[in-house]
């Protein structure tokens, strides 16, 4: 599943075609993905102008000049397509802009989704309403996990996966960044000490910032909109390195939890 950094390449890799466009054309080609989409949301792109786009976890944002915001999610398989050679039966979402350039939004499992809210309720959208800080803002700090923590008898990777703590983490970016901190996933999360959510602070932030310049991370069917697949994959010290040597010298283990593979050291992870 994409995650923050997908989502964030994604939304920087539609701007140089959307921003500051007309969209002179919207075609929806199915009734839904894995919600239905609004039925008024062609009709309230169409001619608007795309004033800014950005990101709210891991949900894509495209702002209009007539006050509205439309929602993206890249569900399990979603991606955009710039400018494609022909539209396919995967491309459901079809944005063309005034001078000309095509943005198709491709999603062959259907798991993605659409929306369109007035931009000034954005924080009141459902989903929003309860989630945390932007792992890359100023509101994450150790601070801020110190008092969410607080009492929780959860693991620390769980607590990181809790969206209501914050917004954002994928399982694949916080097993990298409890393995940067050199803290074991399931330390109870109530029990870190300031010192130590300070260093895992700086990890997430570390650890999302490589991958979004890498262009995020190539899994499955995840593309850059220019097609191009991201590389920090290859960049992952733990993810995926089940039987691998560790750069301090041991061994990545893996684990299930909660249906979700953890991968660690148990040597330099305490």
């Amino acid at each position: 599943m994409p995650e923050l950094p997908e989502v964030e390449t994604t939304v920087r890799g539609l701007e140089p075609v959307l921003a500051g466009q007309v969209l002179s054309a919207v075609e929806i080609r199915r009734p839904d993905l894995r919600w239905p989409i609004p039925l008024d949301l062609g009709e309230r792109l169409l001619g608007a102008r795309v004033v800014r786009l950005g990101r709210r976890a891991k949900y894509g944002l495209i702002d209009t000049d007539r006050g509205d915001t439309m929602i993206f999610h890249l569900g399990m398989s979603g991606r955009w397509r710039i400018d494609p050679a022909e539209i396919g039966k995967h491309d459901h979402l079809v944005l063309t802009t005034g001078a000309g350039r095509r943005a198709a939004l491709c999603d062959p499992r259907r798991f993605g989704s659409l929306d369109i809210v007035r931009t000034e309720s954005l924080d009141r959208y459902a989903p929003f309403a309860v989630m945390g800080p932007e792992p890359l803002g100023n509101r994450f700090t150790a601070a801020h996990l110190r008092e969410a923590l607080k009492g929780r008898e959860s693991s620390i990777k769980a607590a990181l996966l809790d969206q209501h703590i914050v917004a954002g983490l994928g399982n694949i970016y916080v097993c990298e960044a409890l393995h940067m901190a050199h803290i074991a996933p399931g330390t109870k999360a109530g029990r870190i000490g300031t010192e130590r959510l300070e260093r895992l602070v700086r990890a997430v932030k570390d650890v999302l910032g490589s991958a979004i310049e890498a262009g995020g991370s190539s899994l499955r069917d995840y593309a850059r909109p220019d097609g191009q697949l991201g590389y920090f994959a290859k960049q992952w010290r733990a993810y995926g390195r089940e039987g691998e040597s560790c750069a301090c010298g041991g061994t990545i283990r893996r684990r299930v939890d909660s249906g979700r593979s953890t991968f660690f050291c148990a040597s330099c992870q305490r």
